[in-house]
């Protein structure tokens, strides 16, 4: 439901719905520049179609789009800042719901505040953070985010990382419908069920189709791996996932590793054993930050992979992949049980690996920084707009 009704007039502030945004909020606002959650504009236009979507777009966008509320701002020159003002008559409550309401599916929640600027009103327009997406413009069927302080249309991919950071979409049994079962290797599948106590020399279709490992396309062609199957039990992975990779940088030398999640992590970690001989270097630590790339990477990003520079002062891991929707870095490192992406994969590598690589106890960030106390301090950094998450590790002390 909206709530844009008018409860309150007072002091210069009238506001539409409750969300509050006076004049101190709104001078807070007006000193930063436009980004993914704020938008100025001169005016607000609402007499044809055209004018109709377009509002409805942005509201779509910011809700779809990283962080918390989200805020346009009507009555501000977007390039200068310069307070033009409004005419609070263009702001008809029951207009501007019936609008988005009758183009976004689901609906967004927003209200609306007018706040008086030395004598000329602004109206702001709060996009509260949303739990349902993503949201989707009805009459086109298009799906918007914003690209820095661009509404822009979402890309494939980020439709479906929405969907999967909301529930809607499980990544990892995604059938690969251009791969062949046979490109899997049974024999680590073997090991794969030795593990849940299953002990048989032929594993049935039903059966790992059951686990998720095998899937069948729409259009019946027989069986096919899906992608965390791939990712796990892939001959090749890249081959049909080119993003799969861990490319290592250490100094002017520069080494691929390709293959499946366990074979990149153990032969990233053999490499780095033998390029870092720093004394009383904390490898093991290390060696938790590569896997933790490895398993909750974003897969959907299929532009790159993951990086990992090394020279003299600093080690970089760089991940694609922001920590998934309501998480930030604090939360992530006090809580027991933060959301992880890839879940499926993670269950799964939890009885996988046999070097029990992830399942050690606590909280993997505390646990990596607390063993570089006597090196420096370890730096996280969750960059949502460019949909990386990294960690600097210090070399020396």
């Amino acid at each position: 439901m909206f709530i844009v009704q008018i409860v309150e007039e007072k002091d210069g502030l009238v506001s539409l719905g409750g969300s509050q945004v006076d004049r101190h909020k709104l001078l807070q606002l007006l000193k930063k520049e436009e980004g993914p959650k704020l938008d100025f504009k001169a005016a607000l236009h609402l007499t044809t179609e055209s004018d109709k979507k377009e509002i409805t777009k942005d509201v779509i966008a910011m809700a779809n789009s990283r962080g918390g509320r989200g805020y346009i701002i009507f009555g501000v020159e977007d390039k200068t800042k310069r307070i033009l003002g409004i005419d609070p008559g263009d702001f008809k409550e029951e207009q501007i719901q019936q609008i988005i309401y009758n183009r976004c599916d689901p609906p967004v929640p927003i209200s609306v505040d007018f706040v008086d600027m030395d004598g000329k009103m602004l109206a702001v327009l709060t996009v509260y953070k949303s739990n349902h997406q993503p949201h989707q413009m009805m009459q086109n069927g298009a799906f918007y985010i914003r690209r820095g302080s661009t509404t822009d249309t979402a890309r494939r991919n980020e439709i479906a990382n929405l969907m999967q950071e909301n529930g809607l979409l499980t990544y990892e049994t995604i059938v690969l419908k251009n791969a062949d079962i046979f490109e899997m290797d049974f024999e680590l599948i073997k090991d794969y069920f030795r593990t849940l106590g299953v002990f048989s020399e032929n594993i049935n279709e039903i059966l790992l189709e059951a686990m998720g490992i095998i899937g069948q396309s729409f259009d019946g062609d027989g069986y096919h791996p899906t992608i965390g199957a791939m990712l796990l039990f892939g001959k090749n992975p890249s081959l049909f996932l080119p993003q799969v990779y861990v490319k290592v940088s250490y100094n002017d030398e520069v080494s691929c590793f390709y293959g499946n999640i366990l074979k990149m992590l153990d032969d990233v970690s053999q490499y780095l054993s033998e390029k870092i001989k720093d004394d009383g270097y904390p490898m093991e630590a290390l060696f938790e930050a590569i896997a933790n790339a490895l398993v909750h990477r974003d897969y959907l990003d299929t532009a790159r992979g993951i990086t990992v520079t090394i020279n003299d002062k600093k080690i970089e891991i760089s991940n694609p992949g922001a920590l998934i929707a309501n998480n930030t870095v604090y939360k992530f490192m006090k809580e027991n049980n933060p959301e992880r992406r890839n879940a499926w994969l993670y269950q799964r590598l939890l009885t996988y690996d046999s070097k029990r690589r992830f399942m050690k106890t606590g909280i993997g960030m505390q646990r990596i920084k607390k063993a570089f106390t006597e090196i420096g301090d370890v730096k996280f950094l969750n960059i949502g707009s460019q949909n990386l998450f990294k960690i600097i590790l210090p070399r020396k002390k």
